[in-house]
């Protein structure tokens, strides 16, 4: 009987150690369940939030229609001076990248050997016009001795012959005369037009040539002033369509900037289209009175073809771009999210022209928050200065 008392005794540990154990991985296992429930959010009011935008309203406008281009500044008229005469540089007499009008004096070449030449030419004028003057004296005696047959004609002829050389000799004289007095002149080298000169390029001591390879100078005009720039091939109708009838305006700034520096009209199209670039080149001109232009410059030059009226616009930063092309979130007045697909016909600045059709008057655009979205969401709608 002990025996069995014993076995029964260890048979009733092992079950409730069993049970024991048995209990505590029930208590173990619902521990693990309860933060898998709250990480998977299923809790109530998960999930129930709205999303801040910031938004405005598509308008309608008078918009101009403009072609933008990058140009580059050119002189209106370019000079290289040279000298017309050999000589030495006596005196440069301009203060360099200044204004100069013309007729002004800017170098003085050793007039001295042209004054020697000058007297020559003088004293030869005088002998030939004396020569000439008693050749026509005796032309006239021997006219008057012919008529009363005192000479025969041929001596007379030689007479004649002797009046009419002078006669040549004396004006030969006369153009070498003035041509001693320009080389005179050219001594003295005067702008030629108005503009700002350059860096003299030669400087006073130096030797120079007639019609050398080395300028002296370069003036470049610049009241008025040209920009040069291309416009696409399709553009052209349009532009000699509107130039017909009347000249189109042309605004130029910094790159980067919007802020005008000076307004002109185009002046020019060229013959042909560049087959290479498919543009063809416009040459605009503007007075430029306060210099505000300069040679070699680059500016972003903007022609306004006509006004479009009724235009729908909006902030180009409202503009987002899926698989399916560009697109705008759209705020319902239930204030949900719609997206709505658009067609850009142009961007002028930081506005975008929308195809018509596609938004009405007034409807509210996301410019800000529209990544947090998708279509149906939930919106709230900020005020600027809190965003800010």
């Amino acid at each position: 009987m002990s025996s069995k008392r014993v076995f029964f005794g260890a048979l009733l540990v092992v079950v409730l150690a069993g049970a024991g154990a048995a209990t505590y991985i029930v208590k173990d296992s619902r521990a693990k369940e309860v933060p898998n429930k709250e990480k998977s959010g299923k809790g109530p009011g998960k999930g129930a939030g709205t999303v801040p935008v910031l938004v405005v309203a598509a308008v309608q406008q008078t918009l101009a229609v403009t072609v933008q281009a990058i140009g580059n500044v050119e002189a209106y008229t370019s000079v290289a001076l040279k000298a017309r005469i050999d000589g030495q540089i006596l005196a440069v007499d301009f203060q360099e990248g200044k204004e100069v009008r013309k007729g002004d004096i800017l170098f003085r070449i050793d007039p001295r050997p042209f004054e020697a030449s000058l007297r020559q030419s003088e004293a030869q004028a005088l002998r030939d016009i004396a020569s000439r003057d008693q050749a026509a004296s005796q032309e006239k005696r021997y006219q008057e001795l012919l008529d009363k047959n005192f000479v025969s004609k041929d001596a007379f002829a030689q007479f004649r012959t002797n009046a009419a050389t002078a006669e040549a000799t004396s004006r030969a004289s006369q153009a070498a005369l003035e041509n001693a007095k320009l080389n005179l002149d050219y001594t003295v080298i005067r702008a030629p037009i108005d503009g700002f000169v350059g860096r003299a390029l030669l400087q006073a001591g130096n030797m120079v040539k007639a019609n050398d390879t080395i300028s002296l100078v370069i003036i470049n005009q610049v009241k008025p002033v040209y920009v040069s720039f291309a416009i696409p091939e399709q553009q052209l109708p349009v532009v000699r369509e509107l130039m017909r009838k009347n000249p189109l305006s042309v605004e130029v700034a910094t790159p980067g900037t919007d802020k005008p520096l000076a307004a002109g009209r185009i002046a020019f199209l060229d013959n042909a289209v560049d087959q290479t670039t498919g543009t063809i080149k416009v040459r605009a001109v503007f007075d430029n009175s306060g210099v505000a232009l300069w040679p070699g410059q680059f500016v972003t030059v903007r022609v306004k073809l006509y006004d479009q009226e009724n235009a729908t616009v909006v902030p180009s930063r409202a503009l987002q771009t899926g698989p399916a092309g560009q697109f705008v979130y759209v705020i319902k007045p239930d204030m949900t999210a719609e997206m709505r697909k658009v067609t850009v016909m142009r961007t002028q600045g930081e506005l975008s022209v929308i195809a018509d059709g596609v938004l009405a008057k007034d409807e509210k655009v996301v410019v800000r928050g529209a990544l947090r979205l998708a279509p149906g969401s939930k919106v709230s709608i900020q005020d600027p200065g809190a965003a800010s």
